[in-house]
Parts: C-alpha cells; structure tokens; sequence
C-alpha cells in the first residue's frame, strides 16, 4: 500500500517487471496460511502430512521469490517495460533468493530454541539449537558469496557496504550474528533473540542505506518516484494511524503467547 500511493512509478516499474516472483510469493504466503490452518483441523494423518508439505513447501517459495525481487532492485534490473525473466533469473537475484530463504530459517531456528527452553523441553532446545547453527552459518556463507558478486552487478551499493556509510551496520550485523552463534555453541540462548533481531535489522538498513537515495536504481530516485506531498501527508496520517492500533495489539497478543495464556484448557 505505502509503495503503491507513496510511490506509483516505482510501484508500477517493480509490479510490471517482477510480476513472476512477485505472483509466487504471493501464492506462498496464501498457501502457508492454508497449510497451517487446515493441518490443525483435520484428523486423517494423510492430509495433515499433506497440510504440512504445503506448509513447508509455500515456506520456501515466499522468502525465495522475495529475494529474488530485492536482488533485482538492487541490479538495476527493474524498468518500466523490463524483461520479467532476466529481471530475476541472474546469479544475485537468485542468491539473494537463496539468502532470505537462509536467514529466515535462522530467525525460525533461533525463536523455537528460546521457546523451547521456555517450556522446559530440553529435547527440542538441542534440535533447534542445532539448526540455528547449522542456518547462521549458511547465511554468514551465503552473504560472503553475495556481496563480492554485488561489485560487478551493483557496484555502488558494494561500495556503500564494504567502503561507506552503511559498513557500520554490515559491523553491526557481523558482530551480532557472531555473538548469536557463540552462545547458541555454548548453550546459552536466553539472549539469542534480540541479538538475531539486531542482526537481521542491521542488514535491511544498511542495505537501504547502500541505496539510498535510489528507490528503484540506477535513475529513479524516492524524489523522482514520490507522490505529490498531499498525498504523502495522508498516507504518513494512515500509517500512523495503523501503528498506533496494530503494534500495541500485536504486542498484547506476543505477550500473551508467550505466558501461554492463549492455551485452550485441557477437558
């Protein structure tokens, strides 16, 4: 909504070009929904197995597809009349694909080992343990793979991360992805979260902060692509209304999942 009022061109140039990714990712996220939602009511074994492949399956389809859009951006593959199967089938977009797919199972990983010790199951603290290691290390690997090939494909955003005003926050990320692998190693994941948190929000920034201020590179900037003020006005309005109502309501509903208040009474 906000790149659609907020900045129609961009939106126009993205949606046109990368409808492919964009029309997968879409599908996934529904079909995750779908997944979860059904397993929970049906009996038979075989369609909860069936349920959960669709759950699992759509788990990898939405953050791939999205990647690969980013990794678009980024190239300055995205034009008003783009290629929409170059755009996206390139060696960044699909890393990238294949890093949001990483760090996604690394966040997962990394909640379940701090729910599980919560819950007293030490069983499923080392399971999870162990794949949070196993998918940190895969997307420490991943993003030294990515960000070499950014100095051919988009160089100035390279350049912004390794040389420039966003290497602080690639520091950032490096030292708390760091520090989350270490304590998960020695089994002490009660800080793990915000340390993950840090780790994953430290890239996103500083990944807009190599761009800034191209929105969609390598010639519209959010200047250029921006909506006449009015317009802006009323959507900061919008969404300052939105966040006022929706965080204090998510955050109620984290909190009390995380007392296990929401559990249904044993009969």
């Amino acid at each position: 909504m906000v790149l659609w009022t907020g900045f129609p061109p961009a939106f126009a140039a993205i949606f046109s070009t990368l409808f492919i990714p964009l029309s997968v990712a879409a599908l996934g996220i529904v079909l995750r929904g779908s997944g979860f939602a059904f397993r929970a009511q049906v009996s038979s074994a075989r369609w909860q197995a069936a349920a959960g492949w669709v759950f699992a399956i759509s788990s990898l389809l939405t953050p791939f597809f999205l990647g690969t859009v980013i990794g678009s951006v980024v190239t300055g593959r995205v034009r008003a009349h783009g290629d929409p199967a170059s755009a996206w089938v390139n060696p960044t977009s699909l890393l990238t694909g294949a890093l949001f797919v990483a760090v996604s199972a690394y966040l997962a990983a990394v909640y379940l080992t701090v729910d599980s010790e919560r819950a007293g199951e030490p069983g499923l603290r080392r399971y999870f343990t162990r794949r949070a290691l196993a998918a940190g290390v895969l997307s420490a690997i991943l993003a030294a793979v990515t960000i070499p090939v950014l100095h051919s494909t988009a160089p100035r955003v390279f350049t912004n991360l390794t040389t420039g005003r966003a290497l602080p926050l690639v520091v950032v990320s490096v030292l708390a992805g760091a520090a989350v692998l270490a304590l998960l190693a020695l089994d002490r994941p009660r800080l793990v979260r915000p340390l993950a948190i840090v780790a994953v929000a430290a890239v996103v920034f500083g990944w807009a902060l190599a761009q800034y201020p191209q929105l969609v590179p390598p010639h519209m900037t959010i200047a250029a692509a921006a909506a006449p003020p009015a317009t802006g006005v009323t959507e900061l309005v919008v969404v300052g209304i939105i966040m006022v109502l929706v965080v204090p309501s998510f955050a109620l509903l984290f909190s009390l999942a995380q007392r296990g208040t929401l559990r249904e009474p044993h009969t």
